[in-house]
């Protein structure tokens, strides 16, 4: 069989690993590479993106070769999370959070991610975001048995992307892969999740700075970019909603299980394309390495649901403040721009201990307007973000306005920076906005 085409009877004939877009060109066979004209742009999240799988069914079709020539299609936020949920179990109850096993694939429910974000400077105050999100799919409940060792029920992709601030540049890439063949997967223990050569693994013999929360070792290189970091939380898990059951609507079952470990200590490079960065503090031949520290964020999430019909996306913020605070929140948004009351988040203080936060706890107003210049998507310029009774006011700024993802889903994630009653940085998501979906 040939290694760039592979056959699936759950999902048909597919190229494993290339995009092609009318607005870039042919692309990697590895990945599709969103590169703006001045400069580029992905979860989703994840947080909640992530969902972002429009794998399930009509997905892929536009991935087979005779409909990939130049055509671009487009699929909203709320359809890639749709398909057919008969079969797989849903989220409709808190239950306990067992580590290391709640680290690895909960392969009976239909979509699972593993969001990895953070910001990151050198020692001369350089500074970057980044963005490595995993994300699994599953094709049905109930497959049927298959001989070949090409089969699979379960798809990965991935995401990754780098903010270069002071360059002015962002990049993405996403991938796609079959859970098969050790092509794409995850594990509970010792902890991994990969696509190809991108990964998220438990570095052996490290401590755990928690019981049950291992040291990470992320790592992912494309297109002349490249990163290779270790994370270590510094504060416990902590539950998001109702004990980690996140619910994103009144229909039985339509939640999730969810935690975030945020704030995570992280060390190791960055590696540039020369061609596109030149800094007198990097050194490395044929590449730009930057030696870099900073702070990441993890939010985990898996369950088998869908946006309400009345739904359109959401804004997803994860702040990290200067106190020691760390705040989530999201904004489930309406068809008319309004909030939906299942709009949810948690403030966590610096011992790590967190409280819950409902809709009527916080208010998030847009502030002005930035429109993309790949395909004119319009998305808030900025927020004002008020938690009353946490004495917060803050304004959440992108470092780059230019931090979209013109991927399977458009969205826009990207680091930010935060001032007003605290100061601090973070990243932000924003999905659904326009004729948001994914490139023909």
């Amino acid at each position: 069989m040939s290694p760039r085409r592979y056959q699936s009877e759950d999902a048909g004939a597919v190229s494993p690993r290339r995009y092609q877009s009318a607005d870039a060109g042919a692309v990697s066979p590895r990945s599709y590479q969103s590169e703006d004209r001045g400069t580029v742009r992905r979860l989703s999240v994840l947080a909640a993106l992530l969902m972002l799988v429009a794998l399930v069914a009509g997905a892929y079709a536009l991935t087979r070769p005779e409909a990939n020539s130049g055509v671009r299609a487009r699929v909203a936020v709320g359809e890639a999370l749709g398909g057919d949920a008969a079969g797989f179990a849903r989220a409709l109850a808190p239950r306990p959070f067992v580590f290391p096993a709640d680290h690895g694939p909960h392969r009976e429910y239909r979509t699972e991610w593993w969001y990895y974000t953070g910001n990151l400077t050198t020692a001369t105050g350089r500074h970057f975001g980044y963005q490595l999100t995993f994300f699994r799919n599953a094709l049905r409940a109930n497959p049927e048995p298959r001989a070949s060792a090409w089969a699979t029920n379960q798809v990965y992709m991935a995401h990754f992307a780098l903010s270069d601030v002071d360059g002015g540049q962002f990049q993405a890439f996403e991938r796609f892969q079959r859970g098969a063949e050790s092509l794409a997967g995850a594990q509970a223990a010792p902890f991994q999740v990969w696509l190809e050569d991108w990964s998220a693994t438990a570095l052996p013999g490290a401590a755990e700075p928690f019981p049950g929360q291992p040291v990470v070792r992320l790592r992912a290189a494309e297109g002349g970019l490249a990163l290779d970091l270790t994370v270590a939380t510094t504060k416990p898990a902590i539950w998001e909603g109702e004990n980690g059951f996140s619910r994103k609507g009144p229909e039985p079952g339509n939640a999730s299980y969810y935690y975030s470990l945020t704030r995570l200590d992280t060390t190791g490079t960055l590696t540039v394309s020369p061609r596109q960065y030149q800094s007198a503090d990097a050194g490395s031949v044929g590449g730009q390495t930057f030696a870099v520290s900073g702070s990441s964020w993890l939010d985990r999430e898996w369950g088998t649901s869908a946006l309400s019909p009345d739904l359109v996306g959401w804004d997803w913020f994860a702040l990290q403040l200067d106190d020691g605070r760390d705040l989530m929140l999201y904004r489930l948004r309406r068809r008319d721009g309004t909030a939906d009351p299942f709009s949810a988040g948690t403030l966590v203080a610096p011992d790590g201990s967190s409280r819950s936060l409902a809709a009527a706890d916080f208010n998030l107003q847009p502030l002005g307007e930035w429109q993309s210049p790949n395909g004119g998507v319009r998305y808030p310029a900025a927020w004002r973000v008020a938690v009353p009774g946490a004495n917060l006011d803050l304004t959440v700024t992108p470092y780059l306005a230019d931090q979209e993802l013109a991927v399977s889903v458009r969205y826009w994630e990207g680091a930010v920076r935060i001032a007003g009653s605290a100061s601090g940085q973070g990243y932000l998501e924003m999905t659904g906005y326009g004729d948001a979906g994914v490139r023909r």
